[in-house]
């Protein structure tokens, strides 16, 4: 009823129009935050692994895989979104692995989300790593990678920045 109420409204005195060529028009892209929520699923693999079967660390363990599956299915939307609006045109032609790149996080993403395993989280962490060296050299930046500085303490790509 509203969709056809404005639809007459629109042909007696039309709308203008507005269009945007992807989720983000302001073209702000930066693969960190899938890499902060990688490193959350590492991390909460590690916590999983040091519980107990106590009665408080059976409740501790469902909010663990709760937000563990909540930020493995975030690393997905993050890289889905870099690599379906930002990768294109002759980035595609630059980097032709990107497909396969963000297909195999794809599946680590969600092999993350079906598992309670610190290699599969650990994968997920290494693919989104190369992930954001490839991002990060489609804009010109170097990379390094350092330990990050929290825990899990896993092996991490920065942009080096002025």
């Amino acid at each position: 009823m509203l969709h056809t109420l404005l639809t007459k409204l629109d042909s007696a005195r039309p709308f203008a129009q507005v269009s945007a060529h992807c989720d983000i028009p302001c073209g702000i892209y930066d693969s960190t935050p899938a890499q902060i929520f990688a490193l959350s699923v590492l991390r909460y693999c590690h916590q999983i692994e040091a519980l107990t079967d106590s009665r408080a660390d059976q409740a501790k363990l469902v909010r663990l895989v709760a937000d563990k599956e909540k930020h493995a299915e975030s690393v997905k939307h993050e890289v889905r979104i870099i690599w379906g609006d930002y990768f294109k045109g002759a980035l595609l032609e630059k980097y032709p692995n990107i497909h396969k790149l963000a297909h195999d996080i794809m599946l680590a993403g969600s092999a993350a989300k079906q598992n309670i395993d610190v290699d599969s989280a650990q994968k997920l962490v290494d693919l989104v790593n190369e992930f954001a060296t490839t991002f990060w050299d489609s804009k010109g930046v170097e990379t390094y990678r350092a330990i990050c500085p929290y825990e899990p303490k896993v092996e991490t790509v920065y942009p080096k920045l002025g």
